[in-house]
């Protein structure tokens, strides 16, 4: 039993699921109240849709991008439970002020408050930074890729389940009650859970080696190389967290006109994502070693650039809805196709002049140091 209560996996389960219903909720809450503001008008609630949730992802990301250094800081000197509770306060409250305006038929700028509230708790990145910590605590150097991929292969699982029950739990009660509530219910679980019962590792002296080295840059430390795959990384982001966004919209409205079933049906195939990558990382585990595929999967600092792709594509979607609606898809698939292009100059960077490590392994002894995101 002690074993199981020192894995992050069950709150990562719980809490994805619970997202999910949100997500749906939130999707389905926000449309149907422009089309009542617009008399069925779906252009025009495609419109105002947009911008509220390009508004309400600002408000939370670049809080969310604060709070999480705050946070962070707080985690190196008290370890990572306030990255995994503080968060999960939020995501808990924001469900609240869902409910409460899907109950009460609030204004559309009560859940602008839910957006400010879940950034200064904040958000996703804190969330996962914690998650991302306590898995590195809990697991051995050579382990440690393959343990952060088990847990997105959990939250990969938990999205597929909890996008294919929201679009049918949604229909049960009025305007999505019941689903709120269970995602309440779960998110609330998952929070008791990780203050009362979840058993939080104690980094050992080898942890703290590990950060003093982690602290001092090895002397052939491949710039480029880290500058490549960063902008690779942030070019897709750019590219597909926009589209991803606006993806849930632009499926409502005809010819589409998908309802929660099927709303539901394309939340759980974006979250199956996570199950292919997880097979990929096992099989390139290996090969590339830890050091590669931490360089490739950097974390909080594409905060960013999400608020970007964000603002790019909720702008221009409003402007193509009278002409080509589906323009934002092919500009998505535009951008991310660039993403390609760092890499393969860094790999003919590569043959051309031999392999060159981009930091050596053997000064990196610790890839991960508690608090950090």
């Amino acid at each position: 039993m002690g074993c199981f209560l020192s894995l992050v996996e069950p709150v990562v389960i719980v809490s994805t699921v619970g997202n999910s219903f949100y997500g749906t909720a939130l999707t389905l809450a926000v449309y149907n109240r422009t089309l009542e503001q617009t008399g069925g008008q779906t252009d025009q609630a495609q419109a105002l849709s947009s911008h509220f949730f390009l508004v309400n992802s600002c408000v939370t990301s670049l809080l969310s991008f604060v709070a999480t250094a705050l946070l962070g800081w707080l985690a190196d000197r008290h370890g990572p439970r306030v990255l995994l509770v503080v968060p999960q306060i939020g995501y808990f409250l924001s469900k609240f002020f869902l409910l409460a305006f899907v109950l009460l038929r609030l204004p559309l700028s009560v859940l602008y408050v839910e957006a400010v509230v879940h950034g200064l708790c904040g958000g996703g990145p804190a969330f996962w930074g914690g998650v991302i910590s306590l898995a590195a605590l809990s697991s051995d150097q050579e382990q440690r890729s393959l343990k952060l991929n088990v847990v997105d292969f959990c939250s990969g699982v938990a999205g597929v389940v909890g996008g294919l029950l929201s679009g049918y739990m949604y229909q049960w009660g009025q305007s999505g009650v019941v689903l709120v509530l269970m995602g309440l219910l779960l998110c609330a679980g998952a929070l008791l859970y990780s203050v009362f019962l979840f058993s939080y590792p104690k980094p050992s002296g080898r942890e703290g080696a590990g950060h003093t080295a982690l602290s001092q840059e090895p002397p052939w430390m491949d710039r480029v190389g880290v500058a490549l795959h960063f902008s690779a990384m942030a070019l897709f982001m750019l590219g597909m967290c926009g589209a991803e966004n606006m993806l849930s919209l632009y499926v409502l409205k005809p010819p589409l006109s998908w309802d929660s079933v099927w709303l539901g049906y394309g939340r759980a195939a974006t979250s199956a994502m996570y199950l292919t990558s997880f097979l990929g990382v096992l099989v390139l585990s290996r090969p590339l070693g830890d050091t590669m595929l931490i360089l490739l999967g950097i974390q909080s600092a594409l905060a960013v650039t999400e608020v970007v792709s964000t603002m790019v594509f909720a702008s221009i979607y409003p402007l193509t809805l009278g002409w080509y609606s589906g323009f934002i898809f092919l500009l998505s698939c535009a951008i991310s196709y660039l993403s390609v292009v760092p890499i393969l100059y860094l790999n003919w960077r590569g043959i051309r002049q031999g392999y060159t490590p981009i930091a050596g392994t053997d000064q990196l002894q610790h890839p991960f140091n508690t608090g950090e995101s």
